[in-house]
């Protein structure tokens, strides 16, 4: 309902524009006042204005509101009757790119697939949701009777994002061509494919058309349980693989807890956090335009010098700073360490939202206490406190 109530005051904005004239701007404030928390009164309040004004000068942004609300019901007739004059003035809109072309496969006539087709090789070229353009090309492609050009198109998608319904596709396609064994084999792996995208109903029709498949070409359903457990296994390394490359793009695209971070250094290696298990770790969140950073600096290293002696205790010095090339000059303007690391992440990971923040790590790697801003006065003796109480843990 949040996002409804969102559209809904967008409607309520539109009248804010100068109006045409008075009678056009009382009556859209009144059809948009009474259509209430409904998507469905919404649309039907807003073509209502359409339909006694239909040279409105705010016909463009209510159509773009309509199609948001048509997206939000699910309302594929809608989607599709002002998705395509939306798209008429705004061809490169990829989110509802998608969603006309999805809406119009709903059939597979020849004139929606063309129509659907066009979309998804738009969508293709806005360089964004490349599997699902992919997809929606194969599955207009394969109505429009390319069997083999549909297949290779679903191959392409599954390359770009692997997931059931690529999977699907290509078995669809390859099955259409009585290529049993191959269609069987992509079948499988949508079945085995852990996709929380995927429904209950898609699972089971999933199943139904395999076992159909598989008896074409075996009699019976022998020898199916242990190609679905291939399948599985195929996905499975195909999971393991995707992320082992996430992770060499970004070692902190599986981060979830802080202790699986990895900071890089200013110089030298990265940080690996869970090196730093079974210590109490002290992480100053700071930027080169934060003022209060520097004032704080010189109290932050006192506490550092009550705890030169004790192993048990790491300072970590973090870097906020969205353009990294401006803190090797003021760490050297001001005689600061240079060993610093970069946030990457886990700032937003720990809802760091005012710099400075002192985080403290207890030693499991959870969030002991934590200091947003500083009082100068008190934060010596607050930070060695709250370091000696998570010691004691």
């Amino acid at each position: 309902m949040k996002r409804l109530a969102v559209l809904l005051l967008a409607g309520l904005a539109l009248l804010a524009q100068e109006p045409p004239s008075e009678a056009e701007e009382e009556h859209l404030r009144q059809v948009v006042g009474e259509a209430g928390s409904s998507p469905i009164e919404f649309m039907r309040a807003v073509e209502t204005h359409l339909k006694k004004y239909p040279n409105s000068a705010r016909r463009a942004d209510l159509e773009r509101a309509l199609v948001t609300a048509a997206m939000d019901a699910r309302d594929n007739r809608r989607i599709r009757l002002y998705g395509e004059k939306v798209l008429e003035r705004e061809t490169d809109d990829p989110q509802i790119l998608e969603r006309v072309a999805r809406a119009l496969l709903v059939s597979d006539d020849k004139e929606s697939s063309e129509r659907a087709l066009k979309y998804a090789q738009a969508l293709e070229r806005t360089g964004r949701l490349i599997g699902k353009a992919l997809v929606y090309q194969a599955r207009a492609t394969g109505n429009l009777g390319k069997l083999d050009e549909a297949a290779a198109l679903a191959r392409r998608s599954y390359e770009a994002s692997p997931n059931a319904e690529s999977a699907r596709e290509i078995a669809r396609w390859l099955a259409r061509q009585d290529k049993n064994d191959e269609a069987v084999r992509h079948l499988a792996d949508a079945f085995a494919f852990p996709d929380p995208a995927v429904t209950d109903a898609e699972r089971a029709a999933d199943r139904a058309r395999l076992g159909e498949i598989w008896r074409k070409s075996h009699d019976s359903e022998s020898g199916l349980g242990d190609a679905i457990l291939a399948a599985y296994d195929r996905v499975l390394a195909l999971a393991a693989a995707r992320r082992a490359k996430a992770l060499e793009i970004d070692p902190n695209s599986q981060a979830a807890l802080p202790m699986e971070f990895t900071l890089p250094a200013l110089e030298g290696p990265p940080l690996k956090m869970a090196s730093l298990q079974g210590k109490v770790i002290v992480v100053d969140f700071w930027a080169t335009w934060c003022g209060p950073c520097r004032a704080q600096k010189p109290l932050y290293d006192q506490v550092k010098k009550r705890f030169r002696d004790e192993p048990r205790v790491v300072f970590l010095a973090v870097s906020t700073d969205e353009d990294r090339t401006l803190v090797e000059p003021f760490l050297k303007q001001n005689q600061w360490p240079r060993q610093v690391y970069f946030e990457d992440g886990l700032a937003r990971l720990l809802r760091i939202s005012s710099i400075p923040t002192t985080l403290i790590l207890g030693k499991t790697g959870e969030v002991f206490s934590r200091l947003n801003g500083y009082v100068p006065d008190r934060f010596v003796d607050m930070l060695t406190e709250r370091v000696k109480e998570a010691l004691a843990e």
